[in-house]
């Protein structure tokens, strides 16, 4: 079987120190391989089902998705092209959040508190 892209950890093709040597003796033996993808498969799955049940729960359902999905891009270049875009949101989610809760302090910090004894509605 021929290494994937996604195979590729490092730039020279290999994982360093005894993940890669142990990653290069499995790819040489044709059932290893195919025993070790299918568990990575089913594993990664698994974490993606598992992040989508937990989305609508309060606690990170999606992160747990987006983890599956980086997981299963270890061994599949498909999943690899998904979760490079579903990190690319994150990312932009992430800094929309920011920006929008800077604007809210910022809006908090210039308008002037309330005299003593009235209530804010």
């Amino acid at each position: 079987m021929e290494a994937t892209p996604a195979d590729d950890q490092t730039a020279g093709g290999r994982l360093p120190g005894p993940a890669g040597r142990t990653r290069a003796l499995i790819r040489r033996h044709p059932t290893a391989n195919r025993v070790y993808r299918t568990g990575v498969g089913v594993a990664g799955a698994g974490t993606v089902a598992l992040g989508v049940v937990m989305i609508p729960l309060p606690g990170p359902g999606a992160l747990i998705a987006v983890g599956g999905l980086a997981l299963l891009g270890t061994e599949f270049e498909s999943a690899k092209k998904v979760s490079t875009k579903a990190n690319a949101a994150v990312k932009k989610g992430y800094a929309l959040a920011k920006t929008k809760a800077a604007e809210r302090r910022a809006a908090r910090r210039s308008t002037p508190p309330a005299p003593a004894g009235t209530r804010e509605t």
